[in-house]
C-alpha cells in the first residue's frame, strides 16, 4: 500500500492563544497534511513537491522525515523562499489565509522533477488545486496525474479553493483539465459551485467519469456520492480549536482506510467500504480539530481507532 501526495507545503504561521499578533510556525500545506495522515496511518507514502533553500524549508524537510514520508524532490531550490501562510482564527476556531508566494517554491515544481518518478509504485497519487495556480508547478502536477492515470493508479484530487491565491473563474478552469483524470473528488460546501451545486453532482460525476464525490460539511458531517447512491456520515461533536487540517486529516484517514480494505482501483470500490473510510475521515477530522495547529494536529491510526471504538 502506497499513496504519493503532489503539491505544496509551506509554514502556518498559527495565532498563539492569549498572546495578541504572535505566531508560531507550523508545518502545513493541504497536500503534505494529507501525506502526514496517510503516514501516521501506517500507509507507505510519498510527497513531491519543491521547498526552499532556508530554515523553513530544511524544517518542513525535517518534518517529512520524522514522519518517514519518502521525498521525492530533496534538493532544495535557490529561486524562491519557501511558502508562508497566515492563519487567523475566528471565535469558533474556523481558519482563513493570508499568503507570502510570490513565487514561493512550491511553484517551482517542474516537469522534469515529475520525469524521476516512477508512477507504477504507488496505489493511489492524490494532489490539490492550489498546485495550479502557477507555473511551472501546474504543468508538472498535470503531467503527474496523467502519468498516474497511465500507470492505472488512483488519482485524488481536492479542490481546496483559496481565494486569496486566485478567483474561482481562474479556478474552475485549471481544474476542468483534472477532473477527467479524478477518481476521487474531495468538495466542501463552499466549492459547490465547481460542480453546478449539490443537485448537481451526480451529472458532474458523469460528466467526468469520476467515480466518487465526498462533499465535507463542516460539523453536519460529509456525504459521499457512488454511483446512483449518497451516504451520509456524521462528524465528531467535540469542541472546536483549529480547523486548520482538518480537510485534510480527514481526506488522509478517508484514503488511507480504502487502501487498508483492498482498494487500489475503481473496480474495487463499494459503498461499505466508502462508508467505512469515511467514519475513519470523520474521527481523523474530529480529533484535529481539538488541537491547534495543521501537521502538529492531525492523529494516529491508533488514536483515531480507539477513538471509533469508544463511538
Amino acid at each position: 500500500m502506497k499513496a504519493l501526495c503532489i503539491g505544496e507545503m509551506l509554514i502556518d504561521f498559527t495565532p498563539v492563544n492569549g498572546m495578541l499578533n504572535t505566531y508560531t510556525a507550523n508545518p502545513g500545506g493541504a497536500p503534505a497534511n494529507v501525506a502526514v495522515s496517510i503516514s501516521r496511518n501506517g500507509i507507505e507514502v510519498g510527497f513531491l513537491g519543491k521547498l526552499g533553500n532556508d530554515d523553513f524549508g530544511r524544517l518542513l524537510v525535517n518534518t517529512l522525515k520524522n514522519d518517514n514520508i519518502e521525498i521525492l524532490v530533496p534538493e532544495l531550490t535557490d529561486d524562491a523562499t519557501t511558502t508562508l501562510a497566515f492563519v487567523t482564527l475566528d471565535e469558533t476556531g474556523d481558519r482563513s489565509f493570508t499568503f507570502a508566494r510570490k513565487p514561493g517554491a512550491d511553484m517551482l515544481l517542474d516537469e522534469n522533477d515529475v520525469s524521476r518518478v516512477d508512477f507504477s509504485e504507488w496505489d493511489i497519487v492524490h494532489a490539490g488545486s492550489v498546485s495550479q495556480s502557477g507555473v511551472p508547478e501546474r504543468d508538472a502536477v498535470l503531467l503527474a496525474l496523467r502519468n498516474a492515470k497511465d500507470a492505472g493508479k488512483l488519482v485524488s484530487f481536492d479542490i481546496n479553493y483559496r481565494d486569496k491565491i486566485w478567483s474561482a473563474g481562474e479556478c474552475l478552469k485549471e481544474c476542468e483539465e483534472i477532473f477527467p483524470l479524478t477518481d476521487l473528488l474531495k468538495i466542501s460546501e463552499e466549492e459547490l459551485l465547481f460542480t453546478g451545486g449539490e443537485d448537481n453532482i451526480p451529472g458532474f460525476m458523469k460528466k467526468y467519469d469520476i467515480a466518487v464525490v465526498v462533499l465535507t460539511l463542516g460539523g453536519d458531517g460529509a456525504r459521499i456520492y457512488y454511483g446512483d447512491k449518497s451516504e451520509n456520515i456524521s462528524s465528531m461533536k467535540v469542541k472546536v480549536t483549529d480547523t486548520t487540517g482538518a480537510g485534510d486529516a480527514y481526506w488522509g484517514g478517508f484514503i488511507s482506510s480504502l487502501l487498508r480494505q483492498g482498494v487500489k482501483s475503481v473496480s474495487d470500490i463499494t459503498m461499505d467500504k466508502l462508508v467505512m473510510a469515511g467514519k475513519y475521515g470523520a474521527v481523523s477530522g474530529g480529533l484535529c480539530i481539538q488541537k491547534p495547529g495543521g501537521i502538529p494536529a492531525i492523529p494516529t491510526l491508533g488514536e483515531i481507532e480507539e477513538t471509533i471504538k469508544d463511538l
